[in-house]
């Protein structure tokens, strides 16, 4: 795939970024496929997490891992949308539940972050157990993005375990995307479902850890990183947590052929991040100039009959 490959056109009313966003989160599709396969992946000690798998009939099918964004799970609708779309294409899927996510709620003392490198990386190694010899791309939406790309620029790594890699709309600079949820107008709209969700997860983590350490009832997420993430992940301070987990320390180091796609309105992305780090050689870069944070309803319908760009280009990634 290349960045002009296959450009993104949305309709004259649906070019606002928020509009996009939104729209690309309550607009559902078609998520309908069997039942999947389930397994719990022991991250340490008093931490697991669900991982569903959609087998292929064919052994030799690549293996694609899905990794959902901040708030979500493989109950998202994209989520399960992409899977059925991968899954019917003759690819064998995972969709993975980040810490404390989806039906891992009350598996683990402590909750994900945007920093969970540790976490994907023993996902894949358990992936690669089931599979083995065959490859495995990974797919990171949003948070898991950032996440993706962390894992692959930590230390030069050439043996995750990974073939190749996309990171869809990463917040790659997470202090940027918190401040935008806790302190602005729109933000807040954002942050208020995130916020939601999470509050819903630390309060399972309570009841099946009570000794876990927990932050209840914060009302943004620059609140909640500050009182509970950085301290969990034994950072100092949300600051500090923020400039260390962040993926655009990490893009010059990265070997693994990658793919980030963001939309210059991202609003939760700096649009000209892109252009002001240093990125490996490795990495294609992306960039339509509509579409949110993981929207993409295009003009025109796709290859496939519907009006999901993501989608299309994710599997036609895959594909490729």
């Amino acid at each position: 795939m290349t960045s002009n490959h296959y450009s993104f056109k949305p309709k004259v009313l649906l070019r606002n970024k928020y509009t996009q966003t939104i729209l690309g989160a309550i607009v559902s599709g078609n998520t309908d496929f069997p039942e999947c396969k389930l397994h719990k992946v022991l991250i340490d000690h008093n931490a697991k997490l669900v991982l569903f798998e959609l087998p292929s009939n064919n052994p030799e099918a690549t293996v694609v891992l899905l990794a959902h964004g901040m708030g979500g799970c493989s109950e998202a609708s994209y989520m399960r949308r992409i899977a059925r779309k991968l899954w019917i294409r003759g690819f064998t899927v995972f969709m993975m539940n980040q810490l404390g996510s989806g039906l891992g709620m009350g598996l683990s003392d402590r909750l994900w972050n945007g920093g969970s490198s540790d976490d994907l990386g023993k996902t894949v190694n358990y992936i690669a157990k089931i599979h083995p010899n065959t490859a495995i791309d990974v797919v990171g939406f949003s948070l898991s993005g950032n996440i993706l790309l962390k894992l692959l620029g930590e230390k030069n790594q050439k043996n995750t375990g990974i073939r190749r890699a996309i990171a869809v709309n990463p917040p790659i600079d997470l202090k940027r995307a918190s401040y935008f949820l806790s302190k602005t107008n729109w933000g807040r709209v954002f942050n208020n479902y995130y916020m939601r969700e999470i509050n819903l997860q630390v309060e399972a983590m309570g009841e099946c850890f009570p000794d876990a350490f927990t932050a209840p009832n914060k009302s943004t997420i620059l609140e909640f990183d500050e009182a509970y993430t950085a301290p969990v992940a034994g950072y100092k301070n949300s600051e500090d947590y923020y400039s260390d987990c962040s993926a655009k320390n990490y893009l010059e180091d990265i070997v693994v052929p990658t793919t980030i796609l963001c939309a210059m309105d991202d609003p939760f992305v700096e649009p000209t991040i892109f252009k002001s780090v240093r990125m490996s050689s490795a990495i294609e870069l992306n960039t339509p100039t509509y579409g949110g944070h993981m929207g993409y309803i295009s003009k025109k319908p796709t290859p496939w009959g519907d009006y999901r760009w993501m989608d299309f280009m994710v599997v036609d990634w895959v594909k490729s």
